[in-house]
């Protein structure tokens, strides 16, 4: 337990890059602090779902929630531009790779890494859920990070409201409304 603690531990002073460079200040927010925005806004969306009559295992959602950028302690904070210079795939076996690395020696890093593939591959509504949680959060902070001055960030934006996750019936509404939200508050600073 103790040395994933401690690769949390760099998860909260790891700056997320896309917003360093994009000019906002060192310290803006965390790697750690964008993974308890993404679980907060995934619990969200599940209870909203499951208030909706959707089946939602709310504890595998957290799990992945707070699982899904773990291997960026070790791998930093990739922003999506250097899977063009990399490759996705290069990409995606590297993350896996500090993952397993990361979770090896605990009692239950077998069922971690299913959850990081689950993840990966988002082969589950939970899985699938959590991503959308990870862009309802990306949104919600550009949408702060603005209505305290900053600018240049509309390509965090473009094509929001079309994203798909995979999502069908009450889940995709739920999701659709949650970023449809952001956007209108958006367009109030406008």
């Amino acid at each position: 337990m103790l040395s994933v603690l401690l690769e949390l531990q760099r998860l909260k002073r790891l700056d997320r890059t896309g917003w360093v460079l994009r000019g906002l200040p060192a310290g803006a927010e965390s790697v750690a602090a964008h993974s308890y925005g993404v679980a907060l806004a995934a619990m969200l969306l599940a209870d909203e779902c499951m208030a909706r009559g959707v089946r939602v295992n709310v504890e595998r959602v957290l799990r992945l929630a707070l699982l899904h950028d773990l291997q960026e302690s070790r791998t930093g904070d990739l922003p999506r531009t250097v899977a063009g210079y990399y490759g996705k795939e290069t990409r995606r076996r590297a993350e896996r790779a500090a993952f397993d690395d990361i979770v090896r020696g605990s009692r239950r890093a077998e069922s971690y890494s299913a959850l990081h593939e689950d993840y990966e591959d988002r082969a589950s509504l939970e899985a699938r859920l959590v991503k959308a949680a990870d862009i309802v959060d990306l949104l919600a902070q550009a949408l702060s990070f603005e209505r305290a001055g900053a600018r240049g960030l509309d390509e965090f934006w473009e094509g929001a409201e079309s994203r798909e996750f995979g999502l069908e019936g009450a889940s995709r509404e739920v999701v659709r409304e949650a970023i449809a939200s952001l956007v209108g508050a958006r367009s109030e600073l406008k």
